[in-house]
């Protein structure tokens, strides 16, 4: 899917400053996903995802503590319906696991690209 020259840029500029969990995932992806291929910062539509695997379908958001407040849960929401309807699935994964929990996170990643049906 084609996205605007602003998200494009948006993107590039993303890719180089990483937030410390995105970069951590994004090492772990990798080396550890089991062949799965994943971008980082990849454009779609408006939109940037944190990580996309392209034969998957599969989005993944790194949400830090600002995706709790004010209208960033709406918004988020309005951004994974527009992705739904686009057959983009979205997996949202907390920060704080990331950092805590990695070998986790990677389980849930790998099961959801491996089987369409979860949500």
């Amino acid at each position: 899917m084609e996205a605007p020259r602003p998200t494009i840029a948006r993107a590039r500029a993303l890719r180089r400053q990483l937030t410390p969990p995105e970069a951590r995932l994004w090492a772990a992806l990798r080396r550890k996903a089991h062949g799965l291929r994943f971008r980082r910062q990849h454009p779609v539509g408006p939109f940037v995802l944190d990580f996309y695997c392209a034969p998957a379908r599969l989005a993944v958001e790194v949400d830090g503590l600002s995706h709790i407040a004010g209208d960033r849960p709406e918004r988020d929401e309005r951004r994974d319906a527009w992705l739904a309807r686009e057959g983009i699935r979205v997996l949202r994964i907390a920060a704080v696991l990331v950092r805590d929990d990695l070998d986790t996170v990677i389980r849930t990643i790998e099961a959801w690209a491996g089987d369409p049906s979860m949500r």
